[in-house]
């Protein structure tokens, strides 16, 4: 095994043991709120505040021990794919909560899309990373770190981790309020997993074909052919982000079902989270923008495409000038 399998194989060990102190104190708090004992000071605010409790071991599990060995690896990659894992087990710990009420179909459901959500995007990460663990960080985390230079150690704590709760924990509100509130199943459910599974389904496509683009681009680096400036096929001939558009889709469609339980305000995560990805698109763009074999081709792209909601394209400013 070459230096690179050993990193890889290091890194993986890493990720899959990251989560441990969460899901062992998890699994301690359960048996300790359910022996015959007398329940200590620290299980009966476990019992009472599951939501508070779901924020503490985000900050001590995901914002401390992944910022530590962040700084210790000098790259912050892991919070990248546990992006995929903590819905999931949040939605678990929210099922699972002694506290927790809810309708069995409407559960089952939920914790259904999460996992083929969570399976997507997994796949997606892994395969556009090479099946690499920690190959890379995030392009903006290495932008902010040359930006911020010396003071990046600490600024990395607030910019990253805990940036990464607010969003996390905001987004996976729906899962908490469906395994808090029990009601009968309605139409509006059904409305929810058509725009979960409809979101799903677009951002698998959309990822698929942008992979598909690199992928092509990267051969004809390797034959010295000039590559293809700008992806305008499939979906991306609808929208410049459909990707973008198709996880939005997820979670406004799991904002449906909080709505339908009565809890409207779940779509402050939404909202928080759309706001953010806006302006990652804004970062995007220029990125591309600056890219001189590019520039031209992404400029009339953005004339006539749509940003995130697929549509038909329009005309260039300038034939529109010309035939006015």
């Amino acid at each position: 095994m070459g230096d690179g399998g050993v990193a890889n194989l290091k890194n993986a060990t890493i990720a899959l043991l990251a989560p441990l102190p969460s899901i062992l104190f998890y699994i301690s708090f359960l048996a300790r709120h359910y022996s015959l004992s007398s329940a200590d000071p620290w299980t009966d605010w476990c019992y009472r505040h599951p939501l508070l409790l779901a924020n503490a071991l985000f900050f001590f599990n995901i914002n401390l021990l992944f910022w530590l060995v962040g700084l210790i690896q000098s790259s912050h990659w892991m919070i990248d794919p546990y992006w995929t894992a903590i819905p999931v087990l949040l939605v678990h710990y929210y099922s699972t909560h002694p506290l927790a009420q809810y309708n069995v179909w409407r559960s089952r459901v939920v914790i259904l899309l999460t996992w083929v959500w969570s399976i997507r995007l997994t796949h997606n990460y892994f395969r556009r990373e090479r099946w690499q663990w920690g190959a890379r960080e995030d392009w903006r985390f290495t932008d902010m770190r040359h930006q911020y230079g010396k003071h990046w150690w600490w600024v990395s704590f607030f910019a990253i981790y805990c940036s990464q709760q607010v969003f996390l924990i905001g987004v996976s509100l729906p899962l908490y309020v469906v395994h808090s509130v029990d009601q009968p199943w309605n139409t509006w459910d059904f409305v929810a997993i058509s725009v979960c599974v409809c979101g799903i389904v677009v951002a698998y496509y959309a990822d698929t074909q942008l992979y598909d683009f690199v992928s092509r681009n990267d051969k004809l680096k390797e034959l010295g052919r000039p590559v293809v400036p700008n992806l305008d096929e499939g979906l991306w001939q609808y929208s410049r982000h459909p990707n973008y558009f198709g996880e939005q889709l997820w979670w406004w469609g799991l904002v449906i079902f909080g709505w339908n339980l009565g809890c409207g305000w779940t779509l402050v995560g939404a909202l928080v989270n759309s706001l953010c990805l806006a302006y990652v698109t804004l970062l995007v763009e220029d990125r591309m923008l600056r890219q001189a074999h590019r520039a031209g081709a992404y400029r009339l792209y953005q004339e006539t495409t749509s940003v995130w909601v697929p549509w038909f394209k329009s005309s260039p400013k300038g034939v529109k000038a010309k035939n006015s």
